[in-house]
Order: C-alpha cells, then sequence, then structure tokens
C-alpha cells in the first residue's frame, strides 16, 4: 500500500493555468463539459457565459433571468444547459443555437442547484424553499417533489445508473431518494456532519461523498444510508468534490486554498495540491484522469494530469455494504 502511495503521490503536476475576465460581477457557479471543452458561468449580473475552455474565448452569453444566476450545470451529452436564479426560476438553454427550451417555474424562493440526470431526460433543482423538484426534460413539467429537508438545498446530485438522487442541505443532512416509483418514500437521512452541505457526488461504482462547512468529508453507503468513513484533513469549508472515472481517488477543494486527493479505499490524503487561485469553488475529473480545479473569485483554474492506470482497479460494489449507522428515514415525495 506504501508502494502505490509513493506512485499517487508523483502523478500530479501543475501543467496549465488561465483566466477569463469577462465578467463584470461576481461568478457565483460554473460547470464543465465531459470533454472539458466548455465551460459554462453565472454570474451576480443575470447572465450564463459560455467559454471554449481550450481557447480561452468566450463564445457566447445567454440572457433571461432577472436575478443572480446562482447555478448552472451541462448535460452529459453536452446538447443542453441548466441555469438556476435568484428570480426562482430555472433556465434550460439547447447549446447548439443558445435557444430556450423550457423556462421551469416551481420553486418559491432562489434556485441554488441544478443537476442532469446521466441520460439527460430529467433535470433536479434545489431552493432555498427547502425543496427539490425533478423536472421531466420530455414535456418540461415536475415529475416529482421532495420535500423534508429544514432547510436550504445547496447541492443535488443523479447516481450513475439513475437509481438514486441525493440533496444537500444547511440542516447539516444528506437525503438519499430512491427513483424507483415503488421505493420513491424510503428517502434515507445521512446524518453526522455539524455544518452546510457543500457538496454531493457519486462514484460510479455506488459511493456517495458528502463535502461540509464542517470541514469534513464522509463517505456513505445508498442502499441502506450507512456511514462508510470521515476524512477530516481540511482546515477550511469543503466545496467541492470530484470522484476519478475508475472511483479509486477522491479530489476535494476547501476555502483553505488547498486541494487534496484521496485514496478512496484506505481514507488516506496521498496528495495535497496548492497554487495561487483564490476561493477555490469547484473540481472535476475528465475522462483520462486530468483534475481540474477554479476559484470563483478570479476565475482561473489550474489543471493537473495524473498518470493513467492501464489495472483498471475496479473495486468490487460489495465494498461499500460497510457496517455502518442506520439512517434516519423520513421526507416526502410527490
Amino acid at each position: 500500500m506504501l508502494a502505490g502511495q509513493l506512485e499517487l503521490q508523483q502523478t500530479f503536476d501543475n501543467v496549465e493555468r488561465k483566466e477569463y475576465l469577462k465578467h463584470k460581477d461576481e461568478v457565483n457557479c460554473f460547470a464543465f463539459s465531459p470533454d472539458l471543452e466548455m465551460m459554462v458561468t453565472g454570474a451576480d449580473d443575470g447572465k450564463v457565459r459560455v467559454f471554449n475552455r481550450v481557447a480561452g474565448r468566450l463564445v457566447c452569453r445567454l440572457v433571461a433571468h432577472t436575478g443572480a444566476v446562482k447555478c448552472v450545470a451541462i448535460s452529459r451529452d453536452s446538447k443542453l444547459i441548466a441555469s438556476g436564479s435568484y428570480d426562482t426560476t430555472v433556465i434550460v438553454w439547447r447549446t447548439c443555437n443558445t435557444q430556450i427550451v423550457y423556462q421551469l417555474k416551481g420553486h418559491a424562493r432562489s434556485v441554488e442547484t441544478v443537476a442532469f440526470s446521466p441520460d439527460s431526460r430529467f433535470l433536479c433543482s434545489g431552493a432555498w424553499d427547502n425543496t427539490a423538484i425533478i423536472w421531466d426534460l420530455q414535456t418540461g413539467t415536475a415529475r416529482n417533489i421532495f420535500t423534508g429537508h429544514r432547510n436550504v438545498i445547496q447541492c443535488c446530485t443523479f447516481s450513475h445508473n439513475n437509481d438514486y438522487l441525493a440533496t444537500g442541505s444547511w440542516d447539516h443532512t444528506v437525503r438519499v431518494w430512491p427513483l424507483s416509483r415503488a421505493k420513491m418514500s424510503q428517502c434515507h437521512v445521512l446524518q453526522g456532519h455539524k455544518g452546510n452541505i457543500h457538496s454531493v457526488v457519486f462514484s460510479k461504482l455506488g459511493m456517495l461523498a458528502s463535502g461540509s462547512w464542517d470541514k469534513t468529508i464522509r463517505f456513505w453507503n445508498p442502499k441502506d444510508g450507512s456511514h462508510i468513513a470521515t476524512l477530516t484533513d481540511h482546515n477550511g469549508w469543503v466545496q467541492a468534490v470530484a470522484f476519478s472515472p475508475d472511483g479509486t481517488m477522491l479530489a476535494s477543494v476547501s476555502d483553505d486554498e488547498i486541494v487534496k486527493v484521496w485514496d478512496v479505499k484506505t481514507g488516506e490524503c496521498v496528495k495535497t495540491l496548492q497554487g495561487e487561485i483564490d476561493q477555490l469553488q469547484a473540481c472535476v475529473f475528465s475522462t483520462d484522469g486530468a483534475l481540474i480545479v477554479s476559484g470563483a473569485s478570479t476565475l482561473c483554474f489550474e489543471m493537473t494530469k495524473s498518470k493513467k492506470n492501464e489495472d483498471n482497479n475496479k473495486k468490487d460494489e460489495d465494498e461499500l455494504n460497510v457496517r455502518g449507522s442506520s439512517s434516519e428515514q423520513s421526507g416526502d415525495a410527490k
């Protein structure tokens, strides 16, 4: 295990840093396409901006919101962009021609998070009204409304197999909602964090990770809501977490301007990356293992690449079935 750890520590090198200066107001959010060629941002001026990340060029501005844009997302096929705003609406845009596909209205307060399902058929939005809504993108109507959180829903994500939706809230809990109609009422409430939940993400193997302003990261089994492990090496609020494509590594960024890379199997921090990026807000892995991290204050990012691992290192999904504390089951789905 020590040799593997040392090898991993030597695979990240700082190779690129860029700045994007086309914003006239504070940047609140950004998202990357799966191939990392497109970057989308949302700002307090109510505009969504689309960049060619590789060329560092602004492609277009999407203008329709009447309030600050608080969240953005790109569908897995890169054909759609979603944005949520302080104006309480969610707008779905078509990437090829920047036309509005749907303007979704259903939240009573500011929309803080949006996420596409892996098949791009559904979109989830979470808001200050403590609700999460799943929208059917074939019809533009609300498919499900999830209630139960006692405070703002700050983040949401679908599992890779579309079996679960996870939501994170300022009530310090993560909720896992089964998406099959037969099990939809069996919500798992994951408790243990002592601060706001700012990021949730599933690995392809099915593990769930949550990052919190209590400076910790927690691993969970979404099938039964059990707690697997807690990572405690950050000194600042954890703003974002991301699994590597093979699920063996987790990256995390915090407002102490530190990026950490963790070995998922052992829970050990195997690499700490620190650069001149203020207010780190997001991180994402590319399909070949490159890691991009972004800071909202200056909208610059730093790319670090990892060597391709020829071995798949696939772990049996049964490893998720680690004994842990049972979760509370509550919440409503309509």
